[in-house]
């Protein structure tokens, strides 16, 4: 949506504007697409999202340097904010969005920004959103405690705003820790099994996803049973967007993500996992990839691509963002409630 678009849908109610952007919106997957509706969406919480940017780039260099310059580094070069805008909209399918909700959405994008630093160490990463990742500008150790004062903010501002939600992030953070530990038990000993990337992906990704939801819901006064709704369609959202990043991977000319990755860095991804339940020959030079040798990158790559999987995992992407959409219709139907089905369909549209 161009710029007049979007001011046309900030100066309407969220009902009417949920009409505007509709009209705007394609039928047919296009490139950048996704990443417009979430410039959208974000456009119609502009108070609220200018707020949540505020206070992200305060928080991330609250704190010694040069840890604080690291996670500073990292917030301040921005991203999709997605897990910040299903806070919202998620507090929205209930009513205005109240001043925790904001905290809130804060907190998911600390938590989400730690694991990136994180994650770059672990996989050894070079580059994060454009720029240098920060382990390379100053150390892994630096990188890591860049990342611990994040998920220290993140836990602090919890304890002060939403003392209630604490227990809930604590669980969400064991599992993103779970899930980490069990993706990098693979560099020791290959498990290409489709239960091993489900609990990587569940943990890892979809955690988030869903505390973000059903937290956002909780704050906004959903019923028990809405509340639960959310947390399903933040968990399906969740799985979706990898399973979408996975295939990404193997084609990402029109998402700008760099080809092989995942694969170079020695990620489980379902592509991969679905190729090697077909061809056995691949276990011999995925072995070596993950162990380091990156010579045989061209050739798995090859092979997976040749494989089918990766259409299988599109119409497994399309069939989690449908179920992630139907567990929307246990909340009463509002402006909000179309917007995070039209965020979801989209997200999923990367992959056609």
């Amino acid at each position: 949506m161009k710029a007049q678009k979007i001011a046309e849908a900030q100066s309407l109610g969220i009902g009417a504007a949920v009409e505007v952007l509709r009209g705007a919106a394609s039928t047919a997957a296009a490139p950048g697409r996704a990443e417009e509706r979430l410039a959208e969406v974000t456009a119609l919480f502009a108070d609220d999202m200018s707020w949540v940017e505020r206070e992200l780039s305060a928080v991330s260099g609250d704190g010694p340097t040069p840890g604080s310059d690291a996670a500073r580094h990292l917030v301040q070069r921005g991203g999709k904010r997605l897990r910040p805008v299903a806070v919202l909209l998620s507090a929205a399918c209930f009513g205005p969005v109240p001043a925790e909700a904001r905290d809130l959405a804060v907190v998911t994008e600390l938590v989400h920004s730690a694991t990136l630093l994180h994650d770059d160490v672990i996989d050894e990463g070079t580059e994060r959103r454009g720029a240098p990742a920060a382990r390379v500008v100053w150390s892994n150790a630096v990188s890591v405690l860049g990342g611990d004062l994040l998920l220290v903010h993140a836990l602090d501002r919890t304890g002060r705003a939403m003392p209630a939600l604490m227990p809930d992030l604590v669980a969400t953070l064991r599992r993103l820790v779970e899930g980490e530990i069990v993706q990098l038990r693979g560099r020791v000993e290959l498990d290409v099994t489709e239960l091993t990337y489900e609990r990587i992906l569940r943990d890892k990704t979809a955690s988030l996803f869903a505390f973000a939801t059903r937290s956002g819901a909780r704050l906004g006064g959903a019923s028990a049973e809405a509340e639960q709704a959310l947390s399903t369609f933040g968990e399906e959202l969740g799985v979706a967007f990898q399973l979408v990043d996975d295939v990404l991977d193997y084609g990402a000319e029109r998402s700008g993500k760099t080809l092989f990755t995942d694969l170079r860095e020695g990620k489980l991804t379902l592509p991969l996992v679905l190729a090697a339940a077909k061809n056995p020959e691949l276990a011999p030079p995925l072995k070596r990839i993950f162990a380091g040798d990156r010579e045989p990158v061209a050739l798995v790559s090859q092979l997976v691509l040749e494989s089918g999987a990766c259409d299988e995992v599109r119409a497994r992407a399309r069939d989690h963002t449908a179920r992630a959409v139907r567990a929307l219709e246990a909340v009463h139907k509002t402006p909000a409630r179309a917007l995070l089905a039209s965020v979801a369909e989209e997200l999923a549209a990367r992959a056609s």
